[in-house]
């Protein structure tokens, strides 16, 4: 009886996805959804900026404290992980238009998310608006929920990969009533 040599292969640690940057009139954006929302927005005339100006939603600021902590060097040797400078805050919206903000993501992750509820809480009467590469997606491995149920019990507007019609009807700033077709949505996810 021969024995089969199994090969241990070494698995490779992966970073975070990233999107192909992609040009189009003379724009580089982050992913090809981001370019496909721009040609959807300009293809229905509506006036809207890609990436035109980053909020600044926390200063930065030093951290004076001194904090101490134990490295796992064998040694025991205490390394002052304080005393540095904690970075800005920074929010760039994918578009602004007259009164709305569009959100592209392939990928929703938590710090997304998280500052998306900051900004919400900061800037309650801006109209945030997500458009999603699948919005059925589950919001981690092994969760329940998807990224259209966290939108719908955060309340922001949310949508796969197309702009909806009655988007491109509504006039006037954030006059945005909820429709009957996210209704049915929650009531499916249910």
């Amino acid at each position: 009886m021969g024995r089969s040599k199994t090969h241990k292969t070494k698995s490779r640690k992966r970073g975070p996805v990233k999107s192909k940057k992609v040009t189009y009139d003379g724009i580089t954006f982050a992913s090809g959804l981001e370019r496909y929302m721009y040609q959807a927005l300009k293809k229905s005339k509506i006036k809207a900026e890609y990436e035109p100006e980053t909020f600044v939603l926390q200063e930065g600021f030093m951290c004076e404290i001194q904090c101490y902590e134990r490295q796992s060097n064998g040694k025991g040797d205490m390394v002052n992980r304080g005393e540095k400078k904690i970075l800005p805050i920074k929010y760039t919206p994918d578009f602004i238009g007259k009164g709305f903000i569009i959100e592209t993501k392939g990928r929703f992750i938590a710090a997304d998310r998280r500052k998306h509820l900051a900004i919400k809480k900061q800037h309650p009467s801006l109209d945030i608006r997500f458009v999603f590469e699948n919005s059925r997606n589950k919001l981690r491995k092994g969760a329940k929920s998807t990224y259209a149920q966290w939108c719908l019990k955060h309340d922001f507007r949310y949508y796969d990969r197309i702009i909806p019609e009655d988007w491109l009807k509504e006039k006037g700033k954030n006059t945005i009533k909820y429709v009957q077709w996210e209704l049915q949505v929650l009531e499916a996810l249910v």
